[in-house]
């Protein structure tokens, strides 16, 4: 059992919440480690977190009263803490220990970037480059920050204005930013903290564009941190979520950097100007797909997964109306309403799971294959990137705003850990690529797909299903054929197919009719999305179901999971049920039948929703939430950070100021 879940036992332990827990369907600890991915990830996490839970360094008690400027200094405190911390306890800077304090921290840490800044040297730098870089980079004997984003320019890398332009006279690269839309916005560690930064520009030697490189560039002095000649700098303000971030922009005017300053492990220029390329061009793309993937624990399910804890324990706890009346007012978490806004969320949060573990490790293996040369599963690695980060951070920036209102009034105080937790993620919408034109590009990666499976072409694994649709209707029956695995799992491919065929069939009967390719996909882009959000969708779906077959010798695990499992499949179709209606592979009458079994799944899961939030394992520290506490004292919790906030205990000068002449002008007779 966690530390902390034995400290809570120590305490008053509402009584509300120990009758959810008294006898689970399952070993909650049993979840947690698949959950982890093991018995020894669990062992290795809850290490590093109480590590530091317990160093007051780390303490985050007030964060709620800090201002930005205080978030910031402290997001720098907490980084270089860190790094000695590593060194004391012999954590691994590369390893999953870094997954974990930042789990810890909230993400209240600096220099997120720099490790980007140090990746992206990694993975395309010479062996030359990588040996006069990290050693600086790791000792912080400079601070770097990945460069890409302009105020003209985000997702579409293409349509970067920021140049690179080759001078063979004195062997240097320009670097420009020509006009305000070229300025470079967003980067993080940028505004305050860079002295370096990884800058993505348009390529120009001899006359040519070769399109967009990294170049490394110093913005900053190294003895006075000041901007260098030619360089404005600085922070871009004030921000939804992220306060202590130094997110900055960058202008350059016609800066020189020696021409070793361009990452040059796949593309070179050489000194009399001609460019040389090995791999793919998809490989400059690399560090962006990292990032896509990096974001969606951290930045995206956890969230989720920590909104979803709040939200249960407290639909547990607080009690409201009448069900039957006369009766005690019931916890709110028995209304079939409730229920069915936080329970789908849960099973979210474990497809989501499966699903961020299934792309950490492929994209592992497509970064081994990299190493050898072998570019081949690039584009597929690409793609699902791409369509996991916009599907699940769409999903997951829903998913907490519905936990949120879930929680009525208490959720939109700021203690309540909600808001906080709402305004991170939905950041993650638009930043590392907007969504819509993210799905766009998948969409372009399923369209070919198709066109090579009309072919008889073989096609990567996660579009294989493209190659074997075959018509015909859903088969099931009754409403528990609905709790079938491949029931659902074909409704799922039935639906993506279908979407995937009709767009390509549009853009093709478009063009046919004399419209532009351009043209024919802009008037299918729609369409194109559905299509997009269906294949990301059933993958999630086929993910999960996979995951059954795992935990076959675990009856209890397997029962538990599987309820999830189907839960998450058919809140698809109960959301989405125009989709799996339109081409008439489910009736009405079936649709009928999987809500009949999806509003039973509820009230079976009701029974171990608390259990199923503890297994997600959260400390109180983590969740910095009065609702979401293991001992679930809500109100106590409440008042008591109330009284704790510093503007409680000051003179109210408005009063001295403002509202005092008008009381003592005239001295009231009541």
């Amino acid at each position: 059992m966690a530390w902390w879940k034995v400290s809570a036992a120590g305490r008053d332990v509402n009584p509300d919440l120990t009758s959810e827990r008294e006898r689970p369907s399952f070993n909650v600890e049993t979840l947690t480690n698949i959950l982890d991915g093991g018995v020894e990830e669990t062992r290795v996490r809850r290490a590093v977190v109480s590590t530091v839970i317990k160093d007051p360094v780390f303490s985050r008690e007030y964060l709620y009263f800090k201002t930005r400027s205080e978030r910031y200094e402290g997001a720098i405190r907490n980084s270089l803490h860190l790094k000695k911390k590593f060194k004391e306890m012999g954590w691994d800077e590369n390893g999953r220990e870094v997954d974990y304090v930042y789990r810890a921290i909230g993400g209240e840490t600096a220099l997120n970037m720099h490790y980007f800044f140090i990746r992206t040297i990694n993975n395309l730098g010479t062996d030359e480059q990588i040996a006069k870089w990290i050693p600086l980079a790791r000792n912080y004997k400079i601070f770097g920050t990945y460069a890409q984003a302009e105020l003209g320019h985000g997702t579409h890398l293409r349509g970067l204005e920021t140049t690179a332009t080759f001078d063979p006279n004195t062997q240097e690269f320009i670097i420009d930013t020509p006009q305000i839309t070229a300025t470079k916005w967003w980067p993080g560690d940028l505004g305050k903290t860079s002295t370096h930064a990884v800058v993505l520009a348009q390529l120009y030697s001899n006359g040519k564009n070769y399109g967009m490189h990294p170049f490394i560039v110093q913005v900053r002095s190294l003895k006075d941190h000041s901007p260098l000649p030619g360089i404005s700098v600085g922070d871009i303000g004030p921000k939804m979520a992220f306060e202590h971030a130094d997110n900055g922009y960058l202008m350059m005017r016609n800066i020189r950097i020696p021409r070793e300053n361009m990452l040059s492990r796949y593309s070179q220029v050489l000194p009399d100007g001609s460019y040389f390329k090995n791999g793919s061009d998809k490989i400059h793309y690399f560090t962006l797909i990292y990032l896509r993937v990096s974001i969606l624990r951290g930045e995206v399910m956890e969230p989720l997964m920590k909104a979803c804890t709040i939200s249960v324990r407290y639909s547990a706890v607080r009690r409201q109306s009448e069900l039957k009346p006369g009766d005690r007012e019931p916890k709110i978490l028995e209304y079939q309403t409730q229920q069915q806004k936080l329970l789908p969320l849960v099973a979210t949060c474990y497809a989501t799971n499966f699903t961020v573990q299934y792309m950490e490790k492929f994209y592992d293996e497509v970064y081994g294959e990299i190493q050898k040369e072998n570019f081949n599963s690039v584009p597929e690695l690409h793609a699902l990137a791409a369509g996991m980060k916009a599907l699940l951070t769409e999903i997951c920036s829903n998913g907490v705003e519905v936990c949120r209102k879930a929680c009525g009034g208490q959720g939109y105080s700021l203690y309540s850990g909600l808001p906080s937790l709402y305004t991170k993620v939905t950041a993650s919408c638009t930043y590392e690529g907007e969504n819509t034109v993210l799905h766009l590009q998948v969409a372009r990666f399923l369209i070919k797909c198709f066109a090579g499976a009309q072919l008889g072409r073989p096609l990567p694994t996660s579009t294989a299903y493209l190659s074997s649709q075959g018509a015909g209707t859903c088969q099931a029956r009754t409403p528990a054929d609905f709790l079938t695995p491949e029931i659902y799992m074909k409704a799922y491919e039935d639906r993506a197919y279908r979407l995937i065929a009709l767009s390509a069939h549009k853009i093709q009967n478009l063009v046919r009719s004399g419209m532009e390719q351009y043209l024919a996909w802009n008037s299918t882009s729609v369409e194109l999305v559905k299509a997009s959000i269906a294949h990301s969708h059933f993958f999630t779906v086929k993910i999960f179901t996979s995951i059954l077959n795992s935990v076959s010798d675990q009856p209890d695990i397997k029962a538990v999971l599987k309820q999830l499992c189907d839960l998450y499949a058919l809140h698809g179709i109960f959301t989405s049920a125009g989709d799996f209606l339109q081409h008439g592979y489910l009736s009405g009458k079936q649709v009928d039948m999987a809500t009949t079994a999806y509003l039973g799944l509820l009230a079976e899961l009701r029974k171990d929703a608390v259990p199923l939030v503890d297994a997600f394992d959260f400390a109180d520290e983590e969740l910095l939430s009065a609702l979401g506490s293991y001992d679930g004292n809500v109100y106590h919790n409440l008042l008591e950070w109330v009284q704790k906030d510093p503007d409680n205990k000051k003179e109210n000068s408005v009063f001295e100021t403002y509202l005092k002449p008008y009381l003592q002008s005239n001295p009231s007779k009541l």
